[in-house]
């Protein structure tokens, strides 16, 4: 599956979280990434501005009324775009990158079908607007969260804490878990796996996503 393709999807997901911004509700670790990401300052809530009504007292003309609303409407849908992605950690440093790797288990090369974030009695963040597929608890996985955000199915592995139920909506910044080292696992971290139209993908995609939405949103109102 092409990158192209599964950044066209993740478009259409985007395109349709950001028309009405839950400001009460949503809180997102800061707004950069890199291969590793330390330090981020948690997003507070927001307030949606109202713009004034401007008499003719004030001495400004239609022209003026109309540039002010388009300003202020634009500022709107950049504040709801940077809150609709939301990193999985406040502290994104990737310790096992998705593709072959020698197992820590047996010592063979084996195919790792996600990335391995180092993560210490963290929150676990939904990255994105969705809903709760299924919570569980396995051998191999630990206990479990599995969300999907459109066409696209992630997975937070070896939690200690399950925070939301089956079925239940999530928004951009929900906490769904606390890491830990349950299941088939040699120390804490969290492990993410996200499969796109059945087939599983890197999900350093994703974060890579968040990141350039992020930072472009912060560009957007900079300037």
């Amino acid at each position: 599956m092409s990158k192209t393709r599964i950044l066209i999807s993740l478009l259409l997901l985007l395109s349709g979280n950001h028309a009405k911004p839950q400001f009460n509700t949503v809180s997102c670790p800061g707004n950069r990434y890199k291969v590793v990401v330390e330090n981020l300052s948690r997003t507070t809530n927001e307030t949606e501005a109202t713009p004034e009504s401007i008499t003719s007292e004030n001495g400004k003309s239609v022209p003026d009324k109309v540039a002010l609303s388009s300003a202020d409407t634009k500022k709107k849908e950049q504040v709801a775009r940077y809150l609709s992605v939301c990193y999985p950690l406040s502290s994104v440093k990737i310790n096992s990158p998705y593709g072959y790797r020698k197992d820590p288990f047996t010592g063979k090369r084996k195919f790792h079908n996600g990335i391995d974030l180092h993560a210490r009695s963290a929150k676990v963040f939904a990255m994105m607007q969705g809903r709760v597929l299924k919570v569980g608890q396995d051998k191999v996985s630990g206990k479990y969260v599995t969300l999907q955000h459109g066409s696209f199915i992630v997975s937070y592995c070896h939690l200690s804490q399950i925070s939301v139920s089956q079925g239940q909506a999530v928004l951009p910044g929900d906490v769904v878990g606390i890491t830990g080292n349950t299941g088939r696992c040699t120390g804490e971290h969290l492990h993410i796996s996200i499969r796109h139209n059945g087939e599983h993908i890197n999900p350093r995609i994703f974060l890579d996503y968040i990141n350039s939405v992020k930072e472009s949103c912060v560009m957007a109102l900079l300037n």
